[in-house]
C-alpha cells in the first residue's frame, strides 16, 4: 500500500465528517451508513490524487492511503483499478464504505456459504457501505477504462496491513 499525505479542503471535509458520523458511537452497521451519507457529501474528485497515481499499476489495483486517523479509527484509502482487475472474494474486519469517483466497478455479493446473492455497478457518485456479517464480496473493473474509488474503514489498515478479514476461494 503506497502512503500519500495530500493536504486538501476535499480530505479536510471529507474527515471531518467521517469523524462526526463516528462520534455518534453507532453500531457498525448504523456507522457505515452514516460514513456513506458523510462520503456522498464529501465525495472528493479524481485529482484527489496525482496524476501518475491515477495511472494505477498494470500488474494488480492499487490502494494509496490518503488519511489515517491519529487514533486509529478509520483510514481513508483510495483505490485504482485497470480494466480487467480484481479483488478475491473476502469479507472485512470493521465497517466500510465505498465511493466512486472515476468509472465503473461491478460489485458482487456472496452470502456466508458463497452463494451469489447480489450484483451491481457502481458510477461515479455511488456510495455504499456495509458492516460485518454479511459483507462478503469481490470488487473488479468491468469496463475499459481505469476507476477509482475512495474507501473508508473503522481501522487504521495501514496499522494491521489489509481491511480483509479473510478470503475465499
Amino acid at each position: 500500500m503506497t502512503t500519500t499525505t495530500i493536504s486538501t479542503s476535499q480530505l479536510t471535509d471529507l474527515a471531518a465528517g467521517v469523524r462526526t458520523a463516528i462520534d455518534q458511537h453507532a453500531d457498525w452497521h448504523d456507522t457505515a451508513q452514516l460514513v456513506a451519507e458523510q462520503l456522498r457529501r464529501h465525495l472528493p474528485t479524481p485529482d484527489v490524487l496525482t496524476a501518475e497515481q491515477r495511472l494505477g499499476s498494470a500488474d494488480r489495483y492499487q490502494s494509496h492511503t490518503l488519511h489515517v486517523e491519529p487514533d486509529g479509527s478509520f483510514s481513508i484509502i483510495a483505490l485504482v483499478w485497470r480494466p480487467g482487475q480484481l479483488t478475491r472474494i473476502h469479507d472485512h474486519v470493521t465497517w466500510c464504505v465505498f465511493g466512486v469517483i472515476q468509472g465503473l466497478e461491478h460489485e458482487d455479493l456472496y452470502d456466508a456459504d458463497l452463494r451469489l446473492v447480489g450484483q451491481s455497478d457502481n458510477h461515479v457518485g455511488d456510495v455504499s457501505g456495509f458492516a460485518p456479517p454479511g459483507d462478503i464480496h469481490r470488487v473488479n473493473n468491468t469496463s475499459d477504462t481505469t476507476a477509482i474509488s475512495i474507501h473508508i474503514y473503522g481501522t487504521d489498515v495501514t496499522r494491521i496491513g489489509s481491511s480483509a478479514r479473510r478470503y475465499y476461494n
